[in-house]
């Protein structure tokens, strides 16, 4: 009986233990079947984020602590597990057919994404700094591997390790500001912190939580702490840079949303200063950084800086208007993001897959279809009314105005202008310029339905954006 007691209540984890067991049965699945070819895990693995949906979706509405407080689970996580579970199993899936011609076709990759997805899974619904930490090195070991996946590539082997290093000074710092919040405060949960950290935080603490933003900030790829993005995204496998630029992303701002929200309200002006030094660096670093690249995966690097500044914007709100924004944005850029490398994945010759964006010259004429969606998606990444991507800028930069943020808005509204220019140029190319050799066709099966997807998104989102809006504001609702 006394055993008994002790127990844990599961029920609330109930989703991380489905990931956590499937990941375990897919590796031994693959490892037994001794045999390379990852479609039927990578299927297996598709089959598991669907059963961790439901079991997200039918959760109760009630907000639930288990495990002596340090893990949580109400609707802001849920909210952000079925972002990451779409982000995941959207790139899993088109990246099967261009792992398959890449010879990249192993049964580690599938099961690698499903660490890293039960890893941000841990990050979002962690109620404390131990809990933080440890989903935190859970998704980034798994992502260290996918990004040096290509092992015959020097790229892919630089890129790997260039994240693992980084990665690793990156966890060194956050644990430095977490030792030290803990060491001036006494605990570490996010509860007990929100009541010993008042409005006289001391001078540790402070201190403390500039080495913990830092580690946050890399994770999230915001200046000044961003400098890996570029290399990794454009040395990684496209599939798997797909997957970084997605999920992750989205796991990452919810993890430091909450962390602010719940563990760090008392110190609101202290981190609502750093938040805001972040916010202007990134949109403004996005916005001019990316005029000079060629190649398409780095100019989405720099998008993805520039967008996290945007989405950080929202955040220095500090505001339940504030985190609505950023979960709306977060969900627009997850479809944006993932229709856009669709389209990179589409960019298949004979010889391979190509990533320059010169390769898109007169794309209009060869395929127009996707020079069509190619061209919606960078206008709703340059925030151009109808199409989402206005909505998505549109909620952040107004719950900054409302909270007195006029000069953080005003340099949103100009660096998105900036940033247009890029996104643009994109467009011109494929329009207005002399015709390239045209990519594979018909594109694969796999691509076209999540373009399909992602395209009606951020195409038709402004017709019906309720369950979107309503859905992030009552996920909203459970931080305050």
């Amino acid at each position: 009986m006394e055993t008994a007691s002790m127990m844990p209540d599961l029920a609330p984890a109930l989703p991380e233990i489905i990931l956590a067991i499937g990941a375990m049965a897919l590796l031994m699945f693959g490892v037994f079947r001794k045999d390379d070819d990852a479609g039927p895990v990578a299927a297996g693995a598709l089959v598991l984020f669907i059963i961790t949906g439901a079991a997200v979706l039918m959760a109760p509405a009630e907000t639930a602590v288990t495990f002596n407080g340090s893990f949580i689970a109400d609707p802001f996580a849920r909210f952000v597990k079925i972002l990451i579970l779409i982000g995941a199993a959207a790139t899993m899936f088109m990246g099967v057919s261009s792992m398959r011609s890449d010879n990249l076709n192993r049964f580690e990759y599938p099961v690698l994404l499903v660490l890293a997805t039960l890893g941000m899974f841990m990050m979002v619904s962690a109620n404390g700094l131990i809990a933080l930490y440890v989903g935190i090195e859970l998704q980034s070991l798994a992502l260290y591997v996918v990004a040096a996946f290509k092992r015959d590539s020097l790229r892919s082997s630089e890129a790997g390790l260039k994240y693992f290093v980084l990665g690793a000074l990156s966890s060194g710092m956050l644990l430095y500001g977490a030792s030290l919040i803990y060491g001036f405060a006494g605990t570490v949960t996010y509860a007990g912190l929100g009541t010993a950290i008042t409005e006289d935080a001391s001078l540790g603490v402070i201190v403390g939580l500039v080495f913990f933003m830092a580690g946050l900030a890399f994770k999230m790829s915001a200046v000044p702490f961003h400098m890996w993005t570029p290399d990794v995204y454009e040395g990684a496998p496209t599939p798997a840079t797909a997957f970084l630029a997605a999920a992750p992303k989205v796991a990452a701002v919810a993890m430091t949303v909450r962390v602010l929200m719940e563990a760090f309200p008392g110190a609101l002006a202290e981190w609502q200063q750093i938040i805001f030094f972040m916010a202007v660096a990134s949109t403004l670093l996005g916005a001019f950084a990316a005029i000079g690249q060629n190649n398409i995966k780095r100019l989405m690097a720099y998008s993805s800086i520039g967008h996290i500044g945007f989405i950080l914007i929202g955040l220095s709100a500090g505001t339940e208007q504030g985190v609505q924004g950023v979960l709306v944005y977060l969900a627009i850029y997850l479809a944006m993001t993932v229709g856009t490398f669709a389209c990179i994945l589409a960019m298949r010759r004979p010889e391979g897959a190509v990533e320059s964006i010169d390769d898109l010259a007169g794309l209009s004429r060869n395929q127009p279809i996707l020079a069509f969606v190619m061209a919606m998606l960078m206008f709703s990444l340059a925030g151009i009314p109808p199409l989402a991507g206005f909505f998505a800028k549109y909620y952040v930069f107004l719950a900054a105005i409302e909270a007195g943020l006029y000069v953080l808005a005003v340099i949103g509204v100009l660096a998105s202008v900036v940033g247009a220019f890029y996104y643009l140029r994109v467009i011109k190319v494929m329009y207005f310029d002399e015709p390239a050799a045209p990519f594979d066709h018909p594109i694969a099966s796999d691509v076209r339905l999540v373009l399909a997807i992602s395209s009606i998104f951020v195409l038709l989102f402004f017709l019906y954006p309720s369950p979107v809006v309503d859905g992030a504001a009552f996920a909203a609702s459970s931080l305050f």
